[in-house]
């Protein structure tokens, strides 16, 4: 059973930073393709950052430069370091899986399981 819990969301102001983390269970790293998606209120989810079974990364445009998504797979942890945040990065951040690995950033409907998700607001 594929259990996904994140954690780390909470209030920042712009300029800050924020280290989510997704502790997993039931999710082989090595199989599978891990992504951070987040969505805000009114907006469709979008794919924030995502890292296939062998460690190579792909951002959304908007957090380039910005946020790191890495994982270490002896605790079975996901996690997204983010920076210089700004109020468009305020939304519900969660963590997905993909057994498929077809490691699709912009598909949010190829993962097929999901966190509950950790809020992450941020003010000017």
């Amino acid at each position: 059973q594929v259990q996904l819990v994140e954690s780390g969301g909470g209030s920042v102001q712009a300029g800050g930073s924020l280290r989510l983390s997704c502790a997993t269970s039931g999710v082989t790293f090595r199989r599978t393709c891990m992504a951070w998606l987040r969505q805000a209120p009114g907006k469709e989810r979008e794919g924030v950052a995502r890292i296939d079974p062998n460690g190579r990364t792909s951002y959304a445009d908007s957090v380039k430069g910005r946020f790191t998504v890495s994982k270490d797979s002896a605790a079975n942890t996901l996690f997204l370091q983010m920076n210089t945040l700004n109020p468009e990065d305020t939304a519900m951040y969660y963590c997905a899986a993909d057994p498929s690995v077809r490691c699709l950033l912009g598909r949010s409907e190829s993962y097929a399981y999901w966190g509950q998700g950790t809020q992450v607001t941020v003010s000017s």
